[in-house]
């Protein structure tokens, strides 16, 4: 295979990559890689350092190799040598300047999640115009462009929440973009993960210098944080975030937040952060109907500036139907392995997709949903499964027995013995009170939503 298709090979898998991490992981363990060889399906890649060899091999082997062999089936393992990559036009442009001059190529696409702005660190990509509303998002986006019109003022923080892949960091980005845009730049705007903040407070303790992190967020006028979700459990910065977001508030200044459930479910949150989450505008963003998924099909075609047939849009759309990113990424697969292939042909594009489109996922035991449930509210597996009592474990632990009911169809003994040896009465009383709080409580409709997501997902 010469360096051309070495290339396009890597930057294929990397669209995919890229959907799957976070952009600041994105940009820190992949920039400098590339295809050195592949050869009798094994794939040797190149890493800048020993640092990135050892965080690669460890943490993203797996990732890596799904996505390669999305792209070629016959590969079978990977290599990593000490070998930067940095002769790759395409990468080393984006890296070096953050700016593209001309439109790129489709196969170029999926770096443009790469083009920042320094400053901000908003990618200009995410814009309204590009943003497709339906009624899965329409309350999130109508409350995004209201924060627009008076910052600070209107809804102060506005939470936005919802799953993986639903457009929940499209959507805020929008927000600060428009802002920057519309106050020609008077105004300062950040948008930071929460895991870039962590980091940056750990940082500055171990440098001596909070005070100068502590001033630096003062001066923002638009704070934008992704994925608060991450804070959970994390004191110290809970603390540090708690005395930043009062500064801000106590001035006016906007706060935007993103996460995948609300703060109510978010349960090592301390209480005066949820308390403060809660006090501005809360709205979800859901699984987009069939109908919008298409849109978003269309809409990115034309970003692309490529063309599918209507056929194909369709399968996609109705066989990828709970994230938005997941939608994108077989897309982009679907183009760039089309491109590879020099091909038009509709049957090799419907093989393209049932490689990509794996069947849905049924599901097997119980233990998935008692993990799932854990994860989402922040408990240990051990605490629903023994017999503590403790609030804070008691009602995630009468969802799981209502989701082992409704998804398993597991008897009441049998959830009452898997779940800490209870009576069948009690977890028929969870059932009844789960099954009657959904019909009126939306948030909770929320949670199981968000919850059953993660079950499918595992």
């Amino acid at each position: 295979m010469n360096f051309m298709l070495h290339e396009e090979l890597w930057q294929t898998a990397l669209g995919e990559i890229e959907l799957n991490i976070s952009r600041a992981n994105f940009i820190t363990w992949f920039r400098d890689t590339g295809i050195i060889k592949n050869k009798d399906g094994v794939v040797t890649i190149g890493v800048p350092n020993g640092f990135s060899k050892e965080w690669l091999e460890n943490k993203y082997n797996k990732l890596i190799l799904r996505a390669l062999r999305n792209t070629s089936n016959n590969i079978k393992d990977l290599r990593f040598i000490i070998n930067p990559v940095t002769n790759q036009p395409s990468m080393e442009k984006i890296f070096k300047t953050g700016i593209k001059k001309e439109p790129p190529a489709s196969l170029d696409q999926p770096f443009e999640e790469l083009v920042v702005d320094k400053e901000t660190n908003l990618n200009p990509k995410y814009k309204f115009a590009n943003f497709i509303v339906g009624s899965f998002n329409e309350l999130a986006q109508a409350a995004a462009k209201a924060v627009v019109g008076n910052p600070g003022e209107l809804y102060n923080p506005l939470f936005i929440y919802g799953g993986v892949g639903l457009g929940k960091t499209h959507l805020i980005q929008a927000i600060g973009n428009e802002i920057v845009e519309k106050y020609k730049k008077k105004k300062k705007v950040k948008y930071i993960s929460s895991e870039k903040f962590t980091s940056e407070l750990v940082s500055a303790l171990h440098n001596g210098k909070v005070e100068d992190f502590k001033e630096k967020y003062r001066q923002i006028d638009v704070l934008v944080i992704d994925d608060v979700q991450f804070l959970a459990g994390k004191e110290k910065t809970q603390e540090e975030f708690f005395h930043a977001f009062n500064a801000l508030y106590q001035k006016n200044k906007q706060i935007i937040l993103s996460s995948d459930r609300p703060p109510r479910a978010i349960s090592t949150l301390e209480e005066r952060l949820r308390s403060r989450f809660e006090g501005g505008m809360i709205a979800d963003i859901s699984q987009p109907d069939m109908e919008t998924r298409l849109a978003i099909l269309k809409c990115k075609l034309a970003e692309k500036k490529a063309t599918l047939p209507d056929d194909i849009l369709n399968h996609l759309a109705t066989n990828i139907q709970k994230n938005i990113r997941e939608l994108e990424g077989a897309l982009n697969r679907v183009i760039a392995l089309n491109n590879l292939s020099f091909t038009t042909d509709k049957d090799k594009i419907f093989k393209i997709l049932n490689d990509i489109i794996s069947p849905p996922k049924k599901l097997t035991h119980y233990k998935i949903i008692i993990q799932a449930v854990a994860e989402f509210y922040d408990v240990n597996t051990s605490e629903l499964i023994n017999r503590c009592r403790k609030k804070e474990v008691a009602y995630p632990r009468q969802i799981a027995m209502y989701l082992i009911r409704e998804e398993l169809k597991k008897s009441f003994p049998f959830i009452g013995e898997k779940l800490g040896g209870r009576d069948h009465t009690t977890v028929m009383y969870a059932c009844d009170k789960m099954q009657k709080e959904i019909q009126s409580n939306e948030t909770l409709q929320q949670e199981i939503v968000l919850i059953k997501e993660r079950i499918y997902s595992k």
